[in-house]
């Protein structure tokens, strides 16, 4: 299982408790709405971010195997991985500080 499926599990966990706990406040139904907005955005960014990490792999073998003498195409895959990858740990480090600032102010 990869770090990937796993944090999209407890994600989706995350959502299904809120949704048990608020079933029956009006208000909180129009957040689902956003909040799904939100949760398809996400998987959708991080499918996006496997798919350039995944090419980029396949461009490395590619090159390393002689099939492929494009070098620019290589550097350019591999630096786009890269910076995807480096801003997703940095929205994930985000959202991981305002979860435990959230988890401070209810004690």
């Amino acid at each position: 299982m990869s770090i990937q499926s796993i944090g999209m599990e407890r994600y989706a966990n995350a959502l299904n408790n809120q949704y048990n706990i608020s079933q029956n406040n009006p208000e909180v139904e129009q957040s689902q709405e956003s909040t799904q907005a939100f949760s398809e955005t996400l998987q959708d960014s991080l499918s996006k971010v496997n798919e350039m990490q995944l090419k980029s792999g396949e461009m490395v073998k590619e090159f390393a195997s002689g099939e492929s003498q494009n070098v620019h195409e290589l550097m350019i895959s591999l630096q786009k991985a890269g910076t995807a990858m480096q801003m997703t740990t940095a929205v994930r480090s985000k959202a991981m500080d305002a979860y435990k600032k959230i988890i401070n102010m209810r004690l």
